[in-house]
């Protein structure tokens, strides 16, 4: 196996799903993989597996990335774990999702869903963006959700949508702040997927509900992307919310 020639990548979220889809594929890109995970140890294992098949190293690393000093610690063993292979590419896939009526929602999960979608991201980009700059050449790709560009009342997931709308700005600020720099800061928006709680076939306009895979194609584009691509959005939704 190969230390991964094109560097490594790391995948917050990435024991399960569709942060595993996204850990294999990047695998196969021929980065080598940092599989991070929360509680899912025996998952992770298994996802750093898979990725090991395509012929790289790979590593499992456990953070609670809505603790901002455990999100940073991640970010710099991803970036140590091999040696000569720097951190390369960052997807922040970790996002929780609560779906409950505004005046029902209590504190508790008005902070998760803001922490886990919105602080975590901040603060693994603020972490990696230094490291990627000193080595020329980095991809950061960042899970939104599509639609949240538009300012539109969603009474169901109001701490989520405020969260996702500032992944945008987030990103649309990194995007311009590290460009000449070599590095690339982009937005995946997915929206009704194979995998999502709800799947409201009625309200999308191409009548089906996204794969894992097409989303995993949107973010490979961003990673194979020249860094004059930056601060970009790409919805991978069939029209839904548009």
């Amino acid at each position: 196996m190969t230390g991964g020639g094109k560097g490594t990548a790391l995948v917050t979220g990435a024991a399960r799903g569709i942060g595993r889809a996204l850990a294999v594929a990047l695998a196969a890109e021929g980065y080598a993989v940092a599989v991070h995970y929360r509680g899912s140890q025996a998952d992770a294992r298994e996802t750093a597996r898979l990725c090991g098949e395509k012929g790289v190293q790979t590593t499992t690393l456990q953070a609670d990335v809505t603790d901002p000093a455990q999100a940073r610690r991640l970010v710099r063993e991803a970036h140590a774990a091999f040696p000569g292979s720097p951190l390369a590419v960052l997807v922040n896939n970790v996002g929780n999702y609560v779906h409950k009526p505004l005046l029902e929602t209590t504190d508790a999960e008005w902070s998760e869903m803001l922490a886990s979608n919105l602080t975590a991201t901040f603060t693994t980009c603020q972490e990696a963006a230094p490291l990627m700059q000193a080595a020329g050449f980095g991809r950061i790709v960042n899970l939104g959700y599509a639609g949240a560009r538009y300012l539109i009342a969603r009474p169901g997931i109001v701490p989520y949508t405020i969260a996702k709308a500032g992944v945008l700005q987030l990103s649309h600020a990194l995007g311009k702040l590290l460009a000449g720099t070599g590095v690339s800061v982009n937005v995946v928006s997915p929206g009704v997927i194979e995998t999502s709680v709800s799947q409201p076939l009625r309200e999308i306009p191409a009548g089906r509900v996204g794969t894992v895979a097409e989303l995993v194609d949107a973010a490979l584009y961003f990673v194979r992307a020249s860094d004059y691509v930056t601060g970009q959005e790409l919805e991978v939704a069939g029209g839904w919310n548009l």
